[in-house]
């Protein structure tokens, strides 16, 4: 397996980050850390155009940080062309949406494999946090999902577990999620489980990690304009049952912690 870069070295990832990249929380207004309005060959957005569209909708309703998180699958894994591809994308994409008061910030998910446990998760930060953006599996184990998220974290970056919800095996036992954060993981539910979109018993499980305090960060997964990256009607629905507990999950606080988490990890190895 290669080794992860040194924290103090340099990356030979290419990143591309934002145009005006600043601390989360500097930014009035929603922060959205999943999002699929980057084209990149997977079910999101198809097109630049298409891409636009989202982030403008986005923006309207409130959003002013958007990471875009494409898949990476073991079906569409990211070879040099596809992430030149989406590189080149973002990089046309970001400097016009600052004109509309939205910052785009590019990331990735990773869906579990085995060839990603032989890459440096460095190359899938997201943006300049670091943290990588993973989901589990659906249906069946989480072992997969368990290795990886602890091969990120050898590297000194922390996992972002994307709507443990929607996998089977949570909702069968739902404080399952205690052990990922016990870790230091941090746990992102979806805009469209809370409002139901995905089932009843989905909405119920990303209710009742809310409600247990094991959700850090609520973000969107939107994908096109009948699923858009848009956060407003769950804040209102989360502000309304939870008061304002409903704010850190929204705003990126749990974000600017790991910022601070990982500036007095890396003095202390000063």
């Amino acid at each position: 397996m290669p080794q992860a870069r040194s924290r103090e070295g340099t990356s030979r990832f290419p990143h591309t980050p934002s145009p005006r990249s600043r601390a989360i929380g500097a930014v009035s207004g929603f922060v959205d850390v999943h999002s699929h309005v980057v084209p990149s060959g997977d079910d999101g957005a198809r097109s630049i155009e298409a891409g636009l569209a989202l982030c403008l909708e986005a923006a309207r309703h409130g959003t002013r940080v958007l990471y875009a998180t494409p898949h990476v699958w073991p079906s569409l894994p990211l070879p040099r062309p596809r992430e030149e591809a989406v590189r080149a994308a973002y990089s046309e994409m970001a400097p016009m949406l600052l004109e509309h008061g939205l910052d785009l910030r590019l990331g990735w998910e990773l869906t579990p494999s085995e060839p990603l446990l032989e890459e440096e998760p460095e190359r899938y930060r997201l943006g300049d946090l670091p943290a990588v953006l993973m989901e589990v599996p659906f249906h069946g184990s989480l072992a997969l999902a368990e290795r990886l998220g602890a091969h990120v974290a050898a590297a000194g970056l922390t996992p972002i577990i994307a709507h443990p919800e929607r996998a089977e095996r949570v909702r069968e036992a739902v404080w399952a999620v205690s052990a990922f954060r016990e870790r230091g993981w941090l746990i992102q539910v979806n805009t469209t489980s809370l409002l139901g979109a995905h089932g009843h018993e989905q909405e119920e499980v990303a209710w009742r990690l809310l409600r247990g305090g094991l959700a850090d960060l609520v973000a969107s997964d939107g994908h096109r304009m009948s699923r858009p990256p848009v956060l407003d009607d769950a804040h209102r629905l989360v502000r309304a049952r939870l008061g304002e507990g409903a704010e850190p999950l929204f705003d990126g606080s749990a974000l600017d912690a790991l910022v601070d988490r990982d500036r007095v990890d890396l003095a202390q190895r000063r």
